[in-house]
């Protein structure tokens, strides 16, 4: 399943989006309410490795797949925005 570089693009996509939730709805408002920013560093690090992880996939994915430039600069503006990855899969479900 994983050999296809456009699958390997869904995961990484799936999991930073679930990465960048957590740090947004859960490790801030510990932070901010608790006080504590132990947990934003965890989230923040995590995320920012994913994030790049995912980028790199997207110009994988790009290249072996011949998206369009503008393709894959929306997908990469849709993973900037909170529930974004979600739909970046059903875009490429589309496909």
């Amino acid at each position: 399943m994983l050999k296809l570089a456009i699958n390997r693009f869904r995961l990484i996509s799936y999991i930073e989006g679930i990465s960048y939730l957590i740090l947004l709805f859960i490790a801030m408002p510990i932070k901010y309410i608790l006080d504590n920013p132990y947990f934003v560093k965890i989230a923040g690090m995590s995320h920012g490795v994913l994030f790049i992880i995912f980028v790199i996939f997207l110009l994988e994915t790009m290249r072996k797949n011949s998206w369009t430039l503008k393709f894959a600069l929306e997908t990469f503006v849709l993973s900037l925005i909170p529930f974004g990855s979600f739909l970046i899969e059903k875009r490429i479900k589309k496909l």
